[in-house]
């Protein structure tokens, strides 16, 4: 007999605000936790030797550190911060990849009151500039610096001045998981809880600062977005109450979505903490040596839960494929299927349901969701079955989602509990977010219903207002269908694809191939593309879908620059201004282009 997830009714209410269409659950909000720190406090009663986090030792086995266990380090790390004069107008800047030792040291901050700031560890180890590194030190002002090697991280240490600067002089701690810093986090770790962190645990409240996140900085330099606890703790609420299911066994998740960022660092670290469930933390990530790693952690593990973004599914589903072995390993006990970030390509969707079913797992759920960091980030939820992989779902509960008309779109904006107060400044003071006179945060993402007639059927995403264009005929491109399209027609010989085309007279591609893609000689790869972007231009006849050329790109998508980011997110328009030239001699059809046109063909 199939299973059948218990999910919440989608129900949704509807009505007509000032601005546009408003859509609410049907379902409350249920009463959300006073702090993060109390599910710690509780699974470590009630789960006191159930696994927390695990990782992989040198030896290659997993190391598990328990909920008791997690608790005792957290509070001696938070007292030894509290004792060497943290404050919360100082936050804690953590570096490093995800670890048990930079979990510890979250949650330990959050304990104590004291602002924690995950920033991703590609600024650090990846760039060559540190600009944003030293962006994000100037805005964020951290009394202390976590990483787990000091020696890995001496260059990014030094071009913030930390190396060689004792604590007195810098005002800057460096604690470190191995010697190189000011302090040892064992050493913290040991330390007997305090009186002084007693009261100040006891002292938090819901509008209490508990991390600043930083967005990729797609339009300048990155910026640090408050995430109280009311925040989270909603999230997990929201999350709770459209997932039942997550009450019937805890959740076991293998992870390696970076912490710096809200898919990962609140949305499936806090899912895992709330349900008192169990996080494997992957070293693996979708690129050429690494992917691998992945697998072979989930077929080790076999979670209940598996968060990917597309990319990463886009190039494990190969590897299913190929090992049936693994594949039955890895859906042994899989409920969900969960992408966010972008759009899942429906040809990798319909591979994945595939090898579940030739796993033995037809009924595995496929869902997605839609936020920002802005919003910490559950708005919507996909929590009942879809075919499509472009549908959003529709507002989780303790939220409104409105539709407001900007230019030919609907733009999406929210409000609720989720939403931050606003973007932290040096020396602690917040400049309140931006909000409409109704009260909702514009997110600059676009959608519709994708049933006028039973708003329950959820909303479709429609791609960023920032990134669309009108051709020259004035005619409006929505790039992220197209985008995806694309991507979708060449799989699996495309990482992404940039879409250009403004004022122009039709559409052209600028190409990022995949690591298969690359294995092809250019010729080749080059014949490949043709035909398949030929195909999509047949089943696509009008002028804001069909291609007139496609240049293949010959350098990779830049992190410094912020043409991508960590997580694999391509920044269409950072891109394009980047890439000028390029998008020149796409249009001018000059050496190594694509020429898509033909009788009765664009252009």
């Amino acid at each position: 007999m199939p299973r059948v997830l218990d999910l919440l009714d989608p129900r949704v209410v509807v009505r007509e605000g000032p601005r546009g269409l408003v859509l609410t659950s049907a379902a409350p909000l249920p009463q959300p936790a006073r702090a993060v720190g109390d599910w710690l406090v509780r699974w470590a009663a009630e789960r006191p030797d159930a696994t927390f986090l695990a990782e992989r030792a040198a030896s290659g086995e997993w190391a598990p550190t328990s909920y008791r266990t997690a608790l005792e380090r957290v509070r001696g790390i938070a007292s030894s911060l509290l004792a060497l004069g943290a404050r919360p107008d100082r936050p804690v800047m953590v570096l490093c990849d995800n670890g048990t030792d930079s979990a510890l040291v979250q949650l330990a901050a959050m304990h104590a009151g004291i602002p924690v700031a995950p920033v991703s560890s590609a600024y650090s180890l990846l760039s060559t500039s540190f600009a944003r590194l030293r962006a994000v030190f100037a805005q964020l002002r951290p009394g202390f610096v976590f990483v787990d090697d000091p020696r890995r991280f001496a260059p990014a240490l030094d071009a913030l001045g930390l190396v060689g600067v004792r604590p007195g002089l810098s005002g800057v701690a460096v604690i470190g998981s191995s010697p190189g810093g000011d302090h040892l986090l064992a050493d913290l770790a040991a330390a007997p809880a305090s009186p002084d962190l007693d009261r100040a645990f006891a002292s938090l409240g819901p509008d209490t600062i508990a991390k600043l996140l930083f967005t990729s900085g797609s339009t300048g330099a990155p910026r640090g977005v408050v995430n109280t606890q009311r925040m989270l703790t909603a999230n997990q609420a929201s999350l709770a109450a459209i997932w039942p299911f997550l009450a019937k066994r805890p959740p076991v998740v293998v992870d390696w979505l970076p912490w710096s960022h809200t898919f990962g660092g609140n949305h499936n670290f806090f899912l895992v903490l709330s349900q008192g469930g169990s996080l494997y933390i992957d070293r693996g990530r979708p690129a050429p040596g690494l992917v691998e790693v992945t697998l072979r952690n989930m077929a080790e593990v076999s979670p209940t839960l598996w968060f990917n973004v597309p990319r990463g599914f886009d190039q494990l589903v190969a590897l299913l494929e190929a090992d049936t072995e693994a594949a039955r390993a890895v859906f042994a006990r899989l409920d969900l299927v969960f992408y966010a970030a972008a759009a899942l390509s429906p040809q990798t969707r319909v591979r994945l349901e595939k090898v579940a079913a030739g796993a033995g797992r037809p009924d595995v759920f496929f869902t997605s969701s839609w936020g920002s960091t802005e919003t910490a980030p559950l708005a919507t939820s996909a929590h009942f079955p879809t075919r499509t992989t472009g549908i959003l779902g529709v507002p989780v509960p303790g939220v409104d989602v409105a539709l407001v008309p900007v230019a030919d779109r609907l733009e999406l904006r929210v409000r609720g509990p989720n939403v931050t107060p606003g973007i932290w400044q040096p020396g602690g003071s917040v400049v309140p977010i931006e909000l409409d006179a109704d009260g909702f945060l514009a997110t600059g993402d676009a959608g519709r219903l994708a049933d006028p007639e039973r708003p329950e059927a959820g909303v479709v995403f429609a791609g960023r207002l920032a990134e669309n264009f009108k051709l020259s005929s004035g005619t409006w491109v929505s790039v992220a269908a197209v985008r995806i399209g694309v991507v979708d027609a060449c799989a699996p010989l495309l990482l992404d694809a940039v879409i250009a085309g403004h004022d122009r007279q039709s559409l052209g591609a600028l190409l990022v191939p995949s690591p298969a893609g690359r294995a092809l000689p250019n010729a080749e790869l080059a014949a490949a593309l043709a035909a398949r972007l030929a195909a999509y231009d047949e089943a696509h006849a009008a002028s804001s879908e069909r291609l007139a050329c496609a240049l293949v790109l010959d350098a990779p998508l830049s992190l410094d620059d912020g043409e991508t980011t960590d997580k694999g997110y391509t920044n269409q328009r950072r891109v394009l201004e980047r890439r000028a030239a390029d998008v020149e001699r796409l249009f001018a059809f000059g050496d190594g282009v694509i020429d898509l046109r033909g009788p009765g063909g664009p252009g």
